[in-house]
């Protein structure tokens, strides 16, 4: 077994912090390109190589953009368009939300021109890594979305996939043997347990077996200091930028909760749906309901 490529004493950082993995993933370097390459070719289930990557908002030393996303835009060397982001506490609308930047990064190909039409659109990938919530009550740490008919199960043959990757069901596979467990599952348990002191020997299997974590880890030892600070800094900016849209999100959570309490005490005193919607602001739908 090799050697940890950190020294014990050495802070060694988080790489599922939304800024680290855009530093780890957009440097303009072979192994940068070729961890990223690696990445998407395990969670996509097929060989690709990363051509180009794109003007990534925000930059990564830019401490001023704190609520942009910090998301790694790229394309295949066959034009596959691929956006892969971290979202190390991802939202309750998570889930809209990467319907709507699938169908965004989709249409945001050029087919304009006499000799281009639909046939030219390539396939596109929207790949989410989650990390502090589960979203789907199974055990799948993986799951792949496209279009399909629900009752036949005909696939509509589209070319958006949405690729989800949830960290929190990394534990039982953490438990495998290395050589037992897919590409995927090596990214999941690398970024999961990277700092986990107690998986360390995992830690440094995987990275002696899977050449694109290697890479990964060889672009974060290079970091200098000012990137390291820079990424500290941004996390606790960040940390403090999720703590209040937590604290709004329960305040709205709260208003509404007392909406529907007011709504239901004016239904039992006989007043109509359409009153109590003008009086609560709730929707007829919601009170019919109640």
């Amino acid at each position: 077994m090799g050697h940890f490529p950190f020294g014990d004493e050495t802070r060694v950082l988080d790489i599922r912090y939304d800024p680290v993995f855009k530093a780890v993933f957009t440097r303009d370097t072979p192994k940068s390109k070729g961890a990223l390459s690696d990445l998407i070719s395990a969670l996509i289930g097929r060989t690709v190589a990363v051509e180009t990557i794109a003007a990534n908002e925000p930059p990564i030393d830019d401490l001023r953009q704190r609520q942009l996303r910090f998301d790694v835009a790229c394309k295949t060397e066959q034009g596959e368009p691929v956006n892969v982001e971290m979202s190390f506490n991802p939202r309750a609308s998570e889930l809209v939300r990467l319907e709507y930047h699938t169908a965004r990064l989709f249409t945001g190909q050029d087919i304009h021109g006499k000799t281009k039409d639909y046939n030219d659109l390539k396939e596109t990938y929207q790949i989410a890594i989650l990390s502090k919530e589960q979203f789907f009550q199974d055990e799948n740490l993986t799951h792949h979305f496209l279009y399909y008919d629900p009752d036949t199960r005909v696939s509509l043959g589209g070319r958006t996939r949405i690729i989800t990757v949830e960290l929190v069901k990394t534990e039982p596979v953490a438990d495998k043997p290395v050589e037992e467990m897919t590409n995927a599952e090596l990214w999941a348990v690398f970024f999961q347990y990277l700092t986990d002191k107690e998986k360390r020997g995992k830690i440094i299997e995987i990275i002696n077996r899977e050449e694109g974590i290697a890479m990964a880890v060889d672009t974060l030892i290079h970091f200098t200091q000012d990137e390291i600070e820079y990424a500290h800094q941004t996390s606790l900016l960040k940390g403090e930028l999720d703590w209040r849209c937590g604290m709004r999100e329960a305040e709205c959570k709260g208003r509404n909760e007392a909406s529907l309490d007011i709504a239901r005490n004016l239904k039992g005193m006989g007043l109509s749906i359409s009153q109590i919607a003008e009086g609560t602001g709730l929707s007829t739908e919601a009170i019919a309901q109640l």
